[in-house]
């Protein structure tokens, strides 16, 4: 309890002008902000700061909850409630057609993957309608986790057929560089942006509150002979990426 006093200050006045759950929020917030409490530090229990602060346990979970929606704090389940860790926003251009890899690398962060599926299968009716694919083909499907400095930046979802990658698991941190070696590295892609909220599932892997802003972002890339190669959909954070494109005015 002493350490509960020593971060957030003394118990609550029942009376006070704003909910007691609205006034615990400000005062773990303004911990955090004047780095009382550090990112990454893990806050004490529940028990505890409802003991030390005399308010039920139910208060302590909705002050939480809304420090959480606001990205201050982060929850694993079994682990206890942490401070978030400072959120970097990284900008692309959308006049060059990059990898994620090779993005990130120029930025000086370290790319990283966490694969939640490769496979090779027959492709949906969306797939082989975009990939302009006969019934009998088949491709080779990615579903990864992409980090940036061990940041989550976007979950991403590539089909690509097998004629130009018959193995999903050649594809270990960036798809371009296989692609590359292989003879089958797009030169051109279509790229459609649109706002989105993330589902449950998608937002634990992002580590955002369920429901928050995402980019969702649909490409289809092309090679030099115009046949389509990859068809990519991905949902990138909000909070964390910006896409940039430059406009100039014709003048005639």
């Amino acid at each position: 309890m002493s350490r509960v006093v020593s971060l957030f200050g003394e118990e609550l006045a029942i009376d006070g002008p704003a909910p007691l759950y609205l006034r615990l929020q400000d005062r773990i917030a303004n911990a955090i902000e004047k780095g009382a409490l550090k990112p990454l530090d893990a806050l004490p229990g529940e028990r505890d700061i409802a003991d030390a602060f005399k308010v039920s346990r139910v208060t302590v979970r909705k002050a939480l909850a809304g420090l959480v929606e606001r990205g201050l704090l982060r929850q694993r389940q079994g682990s206890g409630t942490f401070v978030a860790p400072p959120t970097q926003r990284v900008e692309q251009a959308l006049s060059r057609l990059t990898s994620f890899s090779e993005d990130m690398r120029l930025r000086g962060l370290k790319p990283t993957v966490r694969w939640l599926a490769r496979e090779v299968s027959l492709p949906s009716p969306q797939e082989a309608m975009r990939l302009s694919l006969s019934p009998s083909e088949t491709v080779s499907r990615l579903r990864r986790l992409r980090l940036a400095g061990g940041v989550p930046m976007a979950i991403e979802l590539a089909t690509l057929p097998t004629r130009y990658l018959p193995d999903p698991q050649l594809v270990e941190t960036s798809l371009y560089d296989v692609l590359a070696q292989r003879g089958a590295l797009p030169v051109r892609a279509l790229q459609r942006l649109s706002a989105a909220n993330l589902n449950a599932e998608d937002a634990l892997l992002l580590e955002v509150p369920a429901g928050a802003a995402a980019l969702a972002i649909d490409r289809l890339s092309f090679l030099d002979n115009g046949s389509a190669v990859e068809f990519t959909q991905s949902w990138y954070r909000g909070d964390a990426y910006d896409f940039v494109a430059e406009l100039t005015m014709r003048r005639d």
